[in-house]
């Protein structure tokens, strides 16, 4: 039994997160350059950022999510220090979406059925509170729409709890250039393997009317 437990501890610090892994592949490919004139912005956090990225980026009106920091005191923090829990801030996402095609409330509706809100500081194999779960709100309008989704969510009983923060935006730090469409440029990572690919392909089949059209 402690042979077990031993290598189930190592497979998750192997697929955890926070394992450095500064060298992306391209796959051939080239992200194209969006035009984010005209568009909103929102804030979430809810685990690693390189799932988050990947399932916002798949929701249709979505135009770009940059990986980054938020929620925390520290300016301009490094990942080694929000890895370590050092900055107060969680790894969290920029999402710039086309209101005429996508709500807010709908990425409410994406931000909490992708991610378990129930676990205090925590996402999967990844524990912290630079893990949380977090929304971060621009407006009164923002703030109401997530207090009153969370109390929706609680009266349907669609979760026991909710442990999400609903805090004010205080600030946000785009994450290093490797982090960015990590999991699109780094699908044989141990991780993106593990945890961030059967994340998003649950996120699909569950809503498959929001993703985007494939052409």
């Amino acid at each position: 039994m402690r042979t077990f437990s031993l290598l189930s501890a190592l497979f998750i610090a192997l697929c955890a997160c926070s394992q450095r892994e500064e060298q992306s592949a391209t796959n051939g490919t080239e992200k194209k350059s969006v035009n984010l004139d005209g568009l909103q912005t929102a804030y979430f956090a809810s685990g690693c950022f390189w799932c988050v990225e990947a399932i916002f980026e798949s929701i249709d009106g979505v135009e770009e999510v940059v990986s980054g920091y938020s929620g925390g005191k520290e300016k301009n923090p490094t990942y080694e220090q929000v890895s370590a829990g050092l900055t107060g801030h969680a790894e969290s996402v920029k999402i710039y979406y086309d209101s005429t095609k996508v709500t807010y409330q709908t990425l409410l509706e994406v931000f909490f059925g992708s991610h378990d809100p129930t676990t205090l500081n925590q996402q999967g194999p990844d524990r912290g509170k630079q893990y949380r779960s977090a929304i971060f709100y621009k407006n009164a309008g923002e703030k109401a729409a997530a207090e009153n989704y969370i109390q929706e969510l609680l009266k349907e009983k669609t979760f026991s709890k909710i442990t999400t923060e609903v805090a004010a935006f205080s600030g946000f730090y785009k994450a290093e250039d490797y982090h960015q469409d990590y999991e699109q440029l780094n699908p044989d990572n141990s991780y993106v393997r593990a945890v961030s690919i059967p994340r998003l392909n649950k996120f699909k089949q569950k809503f498959p009317k929001l993703l985007k059209k494939k052409h």
